[in-house]
């Protein structure tokens, strides 16, 4: 058979290289990704990391355990602009610092970011002091995340959770759900924010109507880490991105 020659070409995202590692329980990042960058100029790579069926301190010790293996499961040869570890829950107990070490070590990459970094970002940016949280999780998984926040110097006056211990069944809480809660949270006195903590809940399609209702920003933590992704990589989000977030 004949050799026929050919040329190299760039990488596929013309603009930026993302790489990005979801829980293997988690089934609503990786499509909100696919909406909030739709153009080709962003090419996003995804790996996933195994995740027990119940998000738990102990599962999320494991996941520490699995991390290099999952990163390097990424295309080698991409370099990417910056790589997010995908759990806000498993950021705040694993710690942000270790979380990207262990990823620049197996990766082609000198940027990493998870949710709970981002949200923190994104919070500074709007300006905000105190934010109220809507939590799907169980306290000993919920209540970190409030003092992360708190420890980034920001008032946490509310929390909501919905007590889901399943994490299969955190996929299926009907955004309507989510609506109500941070409907009712988000009107605590002295609340500049809500955060949508975790980023298997669906939460793309309430974000716009629950900010036209509140008079607040609403930041959830899978547009929060599209967000701070893309101000890292200088790379454009979609234009109907939703919330004043991805307006700025």
């Amino acid at each position: 058979m004949d050799r026929y020659p050919f040329q190299l070409t760039a990488p596929i995202g013309r603009t930026a290289t993302l790489g990005l590692v979801v829980l293997q329980v988690d089934e609503t990042i990786e499509q909100d990704f696919h909406r909030l960058f739709a153009g080709p100029e962003v090419a996003v790579y995804v790996s996933r990391i195994p995740s027990g069926s119940n998000l738990t301190p102990d599962t999320i010790a494991q996941m520490a355990v699995d991390l290099p293996q999952a990163v390097s499961l990424l295309p080698p040869a991409a370099q990417f602009d910056v790589i997010g570890y995908a759990c806000t829950s498993g950021t705040t107990l694993i710690g942000a610092d270790k979380v990207a070490s262990l990823v620049r070590e197996h990766a082609n990459t000198t940027t990493v970011t998870n949710p709970l970094s981002a949200a923190i970002a994104a919070f500074k940016s709007l300006e905000v002091r105190s934010i109220a949280i809507v939590s799907p999780y169980i306290a000993s998984i919920a209540a970190p995340i409030r003092t992360a926040f708190q420890n980034a110097g920001f008032d946490v006056p509310a929390t909501v959770s919905f007590g889901e211990e399943i994490e299969a069944n955190v996929a299926r809480i009907d955004p309507a759900s989510i609506h109500a809660a941070a409907l009712e949270i988000g009107k605590t006195a002295g609340v500049d924010a809500v955060f949508l903590s975790c980023t298997n809940l669906r939460t793309l399609d309430i974000i716009d109507d629950l900010e036209q209702r509140l008079g607040r920003y609403v930041v959830s933590s899978n547009q929060a880490l599209a967000w701070y992704m893309c101000q890292i990589a200088s790379a454009p989000l979609s234009p109907d991105a939703p919330g004043a977030l991805c307006r700025l």
